[in-house]
Order: structure tokens, then sequence, then C-alpha cells
């Protein structure tokens, strides 16, 4: 126990966790922007979620180094649990922590369980202990990949969670990326605050000065997107590393392997994601053009992926009853730009041009603070947003043309551009709004 928890010989043995370690000896390092927003209170159930390779454990690491400037050190209990076989030796080594804390007269208790997924039947331990009253006075945080999400484990604990959250770990935004790879840079950005096309065009037309700078940033960031091995092999070696790939390839497939879905399928489906996009796709021709024995299969994979964080579901929007239709064609985005390249290499087909990744990473940006859609008509808007009733258009060509739009009670779009600003309509480079944008 003491070799996985080394603070309790004292606060400072935090000094000498491996991960701790590493993080902190890494030129390229950042505190994540989630860790100011995790507070954990008794009695609490809280799951970290996120996709692979996106530094959950460092997260949760980083979580105990700042609860121990307060804390009692054995108060603070961390496993590994990727090393049991199943519920029984879960709730054996919880058991054994009980009884320390008994014995050292702790009260509260902050419990961390790191991989919680590998064991089998993790779920039962965990209810168990919180159903017998013996961690009441704790707050749990269970940290594992998403495949509980996806599994639907996390919903065996209804009534169970107390003051507990859900927390998502996304990949790195383009704005945290500036901090990381251009501090000064990312002094000079404002945040938007809300999404009418006058604050966009006045907070985006501030970084004008420094628009270069921005183009070369996303270009950057379009290579190595937001996961952390990638970002510190391009920040450190000039380029994404092949070590970078393979790694998160690897962990994608074992979790493939462990909900016991179908390699080949996965990656048909992916293939479509791919080559079809940004246009809108039929799951009965995705079915036909892949070789996908039914649409339901193609809607299994399309729902497992965006559970697993790899893609977004992006449904078509009535606009004037601003609803979604989900019988109409969907589009559907990989979530960072990394992995169009991982995925387009497994899949062996071409990487999408750089258009179609830049609205693939306004739209999983942006979905990630709001709901968000698509319409098409006799034009296209690539990206509406149901509650500011505002939609976005890129447009990537070297003299962007925008033209007043209106559809439904879509009154305003606004154009993302490589370098033109434009006021009516409102037109602003694509790497200042994301610049702009805190997600």
């Amino acid at each position: 126990m003491e070799k996985v928890n080394p603070w309790w010989r004292g606060r400072e043995g935090i000094e000498e966790d491996e991960d701790y370690i590493r993080w902190k000896e890494s030129k390229i390092r950042w505190d994540p922007p989630l860790l100011e927003k995790i507070e954990l209170k008794p009695f609490s159930l809280s799951f970290l979620f996120g996709p692979r390779q996106i530094g959950k454990t460092t997260l949760v690491k980083l979580l105990i180094k700042k609860l121990l400037q307060e804390a009692d050190p054995k108060s603070i209990f961390y496993y590994r649990c990727d090393k049991l076989t199943d519920f029984k030796e879960l709730d054996e080594k919880i058991g054994e922590y009980l009884r320390i804390k008994k014995v050292e007269g702790i009260g509260a208790s902050y419990i961390f369980l790191d991989e919680v997924t590998f064991p089998k039947e993790w779920f039962r331990a965990v209810k168990y202990r919180i159903d017998v009253g013996d961690l009441k006075r704790d707050a749990l945080f269970l940290a594992g990949s998403l495949s509980m999400f996806a599994k639907g484990e996390v919903e065996t604990f209804p009534g169970r969670r107390g003051f507990g959250g859900d927390f998502v770990l996304h990949p790195v935004s383009f704005r945290e990326f500036i901090k990381i790879s251009n501090p000064p840079l990312h002094e000079k950005l404002v945040k938007i605050q809300g999404f009418s096309p006058k604050e966009i065009r006045e907070r985006c037309g501030k970084l004008l000065p420094w628009l270069p700078e921005l183009n070369e940033a996303l270009a950057s960031y379009l290579s190595c997107g937001g996961f952390p091995l990638s970002i510190k092999s391009l920040l450190e070696k000039g380029k994404v590393s092949q070590e970078a790939k393979d790694s998160y390839l690897s962990a994608f497939l074992y979790d493939l392997m462990k909900l016991k879905r179908n390699e080949a399928i996965a990656k048909r489906v992916l293939k479509a994601i791919i080559e079809k996009a940004p246009s809108s796709i039929s799951l009965n021709s995705v079915a036909k053009e892949f070789e996908i024995r039914s649409h339901k299969t193609v809607f299994y994979y399309l729902d497992l992926f965006e559970k697993l964080f790899i893609a977004k579901n992006v449904y078509f929007i009535e606009p004037n009853k601003n609803i979604e239709v989900f019988s109409k064609e969907r589009k559907v985005h990989l979530t960072d730009p990394f992995l169009y390249h991982v995925f387009s290499d497994w899949c062996s087909t071409r990487i999408p041009e750089e258009p179609v990744i830049i609205e693939s990473v306004v739209a999983s940006h942006l979905a990630r603070k709001l709901r968000i859609g698509y319409w098409k008509n006799n034009f296209e808007i690539d990206i509406v947003l149901p509650e500011k009733l505002v939609g976005f258009e890129v447009k990537w060509r070297r003299k962007a043309e925008p033209k007043m739009r209106r559809v439904g009670k879509y009154r305003d779009i606004i154009y993302l551009t490589r370098e033109e600003f434009n006021d009516d309509p409102v037109a602003v480079p694509a790497s200042a709004f994301l610049g702009c944008l805190e997600v």
C-alpha cells in the first residue's frame, strides 16, 4: 500500500511518485484546466472519463498533490486496479485501506481508484461498500477508460452519487495548445463570452496583429491535435512520432477487444467517416458502399465511437422548429485532428484536406460547450447552435466571399476563414475564433 501511496510517509512523498516524476521532469508539461473544476466533497462518487492516452492518471496525481496541501496524507488512498482480476480482489483492496483508516483514526478520506474498469464486475465492489455504509464519509474518485461509459456501468449507481459528478478530460483545445506552445501569444488571447456576431467580430479583430502566429499554431495543431504524446513529440522533435500514433491505436484496439467488438467492422466505419467527411451520410449508403451487413450495425458503431469520444454525430436541425431530425442524414466528425492521422493510416486511406479537418475541429470544440447540428437544403450551414440561433460556415479559400444568408429562426451565419475579416456578414479567421474559444 505504501509503495503506491508514498505520501503516507510524509507530504513530500508525492515527489517520489513515478507518474508525478514523469510529469515534473517532462520538458513539455501543463496543468489540465479540468484540475481547477474538480471539487471533492464527502459523500461523493465521481467518475473521470477520457479517451485513451489522454493523461487521466497524471490528472489524478496532480489532484492528489493539490489535496496534500491541506489533507492528512493518510486520508488520501490511491490504487491502480489494472492488476486485479475481479470485484472480489478490488473489494479486498478497499477493505485493506478501510482497516488502515480505522487504525489511524481517520474520518473523511479521498479514495482514488485508477483503471477501475480492469477488474471484472468492478462496480459490484464499489456498490456493496456504499450500500453497507463503509464509505459514507468519503469522496470516491474513479478513473477508467470510456468503456465503462460505453457499457453503461456508470448507470449502475442510481441514488449513490452524493455530491459526485462526471468529469471528462478532453484532448487539449486549440486555445490550451497555444498556452503550452507559445505562452506570449496566449497572453494576447481574449475570450468569447457569448456567440453574437458583433462580439465575435470585435474580439477576434483584436488579434489581427498576431494572425500569422495564430495560423502557424493552427497548422501545428492540425498535425498533432490535443493528445499529450503527440503534442510533446511535435514540440520536442518537430513532428509527431510514429510511437505516439502506435500507442494510441494499440489502446483503441484493446478497448475494442475488451468490449468484444469486431475490429474489421470498426475499421470500415472509421474509413467511411474519414472518406465521406465533411459530407452528410446515410446509414444505408455507408452499409452498402463499405460492405457492412446492416445499417443497424453502422448505427451501433457510430454510437459506440461517440461514447468512446472518438467521433461526434451531428444531426440535421429543422430551422423553424429548431429540433434535431434523426431520420435525415447525419454528419460525423472525428473529435481531434490527431485521430485523423492515426485512423487514416490504419484504414489505408488519405487524410482529409485541411478545410475538412478545420470544420471537424470547430464542431468538436463547440460540442464540448453546446448542442450542435447542421442544416442543408439549397445551401449548407456546416454547424448550427440551436441554443444560440447562430450558424458557422468554414470558408477556406483564399477569397472567402461570405454571403448574407438566413434560414428559419437562424438570422446570423458567421464565416470562419483562412485570413479574412468581414463585418456584414461577419467573417473571422478560424485560428482567431478557436483561439478565443475556451472549452
